[in-house]
């Protein structure tokens, strides 16, 4: 509905280790690592071997910038605008949107071994390797080429984004000879307005990303240049800047900088054994309002910095920060080392899509690609911010304030659309909407519970009452009014909201969807809350209005006693799944029209299934374990957000087999390509699904109004589960065996308590409870998926 997915075989059997079709990638608990490059899935590494640190990023392109997928560097929030057209105009309807320019890049380094330009696709590479280490968050490239003429020579990169210093990436290039003397040429490059690859999905977005960049400025002295930027629509200036120091030359350094690029030229003759070595920052400033000189000034400034710090400061620097994340944010899996690698693959990208964001967006790509036109979603606040939450809590803060400092776009918004309170965007870089597509930007209203649930969680979890004072309140408020404005009190006394579209993108403008339903009470009560506790302007008959709608608010049941999606919905006609092309008939939206999706019984992505999740207590065992039943053969999965959600889901009902199957599917998102769209950039909250299938599938975690459970159990090719997570100031650690559970508190200053299944413990500072893991027994049989749409079993 919102995005364009990438056609995908509905068979989800060519699970590789990493990349579909490329058998270099190697099973490594803390490492990608690719042995030998394969140009066909070329722009699926650069996405895998992306650098980011919420603020900067940059696609793991080559160091010399041919061949490649898709060239990426990006900046948070810097986006170029274009119009929406609409074949028929209609009121309310967008009319500007916003997507992400790929910014001058800075990670070019070219080299020439004598007049032969170094080329993979050229010569002939004995060795060609590279490796992301998550816990140093390095990429490093180590290669062998012999040339055309049968000279060879040794290449050793690095490549960081600090976490340290927001603005800066760092290079270290180092050449040397093989056998022989031979004269090299080293070329480190800025360039601005890259050409890139065409678009052919969108003509519109193509045209607004033509050279979107006006050249301000350009200069350089020594081995420093600048250039300045400004976008042609959006007006946003950038500026980017390098400085090197070069180690193993005895001869004068060239510099050449004009409006769209800049370049240092080193040239030397090496002998056998003599190593040249370039070190390179990057720095980049931007803003829609300072001035030229003034980011001009940053971006030389954090140069400096930079510089001064060293590339062994920055590297220390990095390895640091990486440590304290790791230590709350590590999940060790025992049994299943490719997920136990691409677990943490997932969450170091989630680090990196959030660590120095700070009060920007993170959007559904990250910084890795220009998937989506770079555009946040409800993603971030439903998949993303629970686990940053509990690993990363001030990232989490972060988000939320920038949510906060776009809610006045949202309440001019919602008065468009004829309603109270705040309509936060469904799509968007900076706060206003851009969706084209009305039933998405206009009709799926949870985003605004999704919002208002993600503040109210990370108060729970932290109980930092400042932010529940300064940004959680006018949140809530804002939110709960729009959820009074938009629904109804029946003839029959329940509350109704009607015409939405809840995460299932396949039935859209449904009534009463269960998910939306239940979100919206809790956001009108977490509202009522948080209003009795804090000094405001709200009247108490509107509050007492928010908690009548809440108390009332329906949530739909066929006859049968099943729980539905949306009212009415059990009742609809099936999808006729014997029609559907089992090998390419997915997704369904680029095979049937929306007109006969919405009518009929097919789910893209769990829809009840997250409800359950989030609201369990508002249903029985039972009605989990028969909803599930009833729903796994409609769910069609043409979206990455749905395996993470069926993974917790089958894990409380007993199927724990298949939970690790939907879990194995999540984590490797990317890794394996499986919607065929990594190339556009990696899927973040897919990647934070991983964690949300070991955690709150297989852990049994749940968060229910500010009391932490736990209810863990294994499935059999999983032998041992440890995570940890940030609780209320303390860090609470759990390590599930197949017959035992222990918990233990540390960094506490105070005794915590949380439930093991229905008991209460009492965990004291340096204190360990082990109790033992109860097995679910399920109630029903392991339910079938639709034809070719079974996840994968783990390896």
């Amino acid at each position: 509905m919102s995005r364009s997915p990438r056609r995908r075989t509905s068979g989800l059997t060519s699970f590789g280790v990493a990349v579909t079709g490329h058998d270099g990638f190697v099973v490594d608990p803390w490492q990608l690592r690719e042995v030998g490059v394969n140009l066909e899935v070329l722009a699926q590494s650069e996405s895998l071997f992306a650098l980011s640190n919420g603020h900067v990023g940059v696609r793991g392109n080559l160091d010399e910038g041919s061949p490649h997928g898709l060239p990426g560097t990006y900046l948070n929030s810097f986006y170029e605008t274009r119009p929406l057209p609409y074949a028929e105009a209609g009121y309310g309807y967008p009319e500007t949107g916003q997507t992400v320019v790929n910014v001058t890049d800075g990670k070019l380094i070219r080299l020439l071994v004598g007049d032969e330009p170094f080329d993979v696709r050229y010569g002939h590479c004995p060795r060609h390797e590279r490796t992301l280490d998550l816990r140093s968050g390095v990429l490093e490239r180590r290669v062998e080429w012999v040339t055309p003429s049968a000279k060879a020579i040794r290449i050793r990169s690095r490549r960081m984004v600090s976490l340290t210093h927001r603005g800066i990436m760092a290079i270290s290039y180092e050449v040397e000879p093989v056998r022989e003397p031979m004269r090299v040429v080293v070329q480190s490059e800025l360039v601005a307005n890259q050409e890139m690859p065409s678009m052919p999905d969108d003509p519109r977005v193509a045209a607004a990303l033509q050279e979107p960049l006006e050249p301000l400025c350009h200069e350089g002295t020594g081995m420093r240049a600048v250039l300045g930027h400004r976008t042609r629509a959006s007006r946003q200036r950038l500026v980017a800047a390098m400085d090197h120091v070069v180690e193993g030359t005895e001869h004068p350094i060239e510099l050449d900088v004009h409006e769209d690029w800049a370049r240092v030229t080193v040239n030397e003759r090496l002998e056998p054994g003599r190593c040249l070595r370039l070190t390179k920052w990057v720095a980049y400033g931007w803003s829609g309002q300072r001035s030229l000189p003034a980011l001009r000034d940053q971006a030389e400034a954090a140069l400096t910095s930079a510089r001064s710090a060293g590339w062994d400061g920055l590297l220390a620097e990095q390895r640091g920060r990486l440590d304290e994340f790791w230590d709350t944010a590590d999940i060790e899996v025992d049994g299943d080392p490719v997920v136990q690698q691409a677990v943490r693959f997932a969450l170091f990208h989630l680090m990196q899509a959030s660590m120095r964001a700070e009060r920007r967006a993170i959007p559904a790509k990250g910084l890795t690609g220009p998937g989506y036109d770079g555009h946040a979603f409800w993603d971030t606040e439903a998949f993303v911010l629970p686990v940053l939450t509990a690993t990363v809590p001030h990232a989490a803060a972060d988000a939320l304030r920038w949510r906060h400092a776009t809610a006045e776009d949202a309440c001019q918004r919602a008065s468009v659309l004829g309603w109270r309170g705040a309509a936060f965007p469904w799509r968007t870089i900076r706060g206003q909407e851009c969706s084209g597509y009305w039933p998405a930007g206009a009709a799926a209203l949870h985003i605004n519970a999704d919002i208002a649930a993600a503040a109210v969680q990370y108060v729970h979890w932290t109980g930092d009452t400042e932010f529940d004072r300064d940004h959680a309140l006018p949140l809530l408020v804002e939110t709960a009014r729009l959820w009074h404005s938009v629904g109804y009190h029946g003839m029959d006394g329940a509350f109704h909201i009607d015409g939405v579209t809840g995460p299932d993108e396949y039935s859209a403008l449904s009534d009463d969807n269960a998910y939306t339903n239940l979100m919206a009470a809790a956001n009108l009560r977490a509202a009522a809350d948080c209003v009795e506790r804090h000094v405001t302007d709200v009247a108490a008959d509107e509050v007492a209005a928010w908690r009548q709608d809440a108390a009332a608010m329906l949530v739909p049941r066929a006859e049968d006693g099943i729980p539905e999606q949306a009212r009415g919905y059990n009742s609809r006609e099936t999808w006729d799944f014997a029609r559907t092309d089992a090998e390419g008939g997915y997704p369904l939206l680029l095979h049937s029209h929306y007109m006969e999706l919405y009518r009929k019984q097919v789910v893209k992505q769990a829809d009840l299934m997250l409800a359950m999740h989030l609201f369990g207590d508002q249903f029985t065992f039972e009605e989990k374990a028969r909803a599930f039943a009833y729903y796994e053969p409609l769910t069609v999965r043409d979206s990455s957000l749905s395996a993470c959600t069926q993974a917790v889901i089958a894990a409380e009902v007993g199927h724990l087999d298949l939970a690790h199957e939907y879990l194995t599917e999540a984590a490797l998102m990317d890794l394996s390509d499986v919607e065929h769209n990594t190339r556009d950039g990696l899927h973040i909250a897919s990647l934070a699904g991983g964690w949300i299938a070991l955690v709150a599938g297989l852990g049994g975690m749940r968060e229910r109004n500010g009391q932490l459970s736990f209810a863990p159990q294994l499935p059999d090719r999983i032998t041992g589960l440890r995570f940890a997570l940030r609780w209320q100031g303390a860090r609470v650690r759990v390590a599930v065996s197949p017959h035992q559970v222990t918990y233990t508190l540390d960094d506490a200053v105070q005794a915590v308590q949380l439930r093991h299944c229905e008991e209460v413990l009492v965990l004291q500072a340096g204190s360990a409870i082990s109790r033992p893991v109860r097995r679910v027994r399920p109630l029903t049989p392991r339910p079938q998926q639709p034809a070719g749409r079974a996840p994968q079993s783990p390896r």
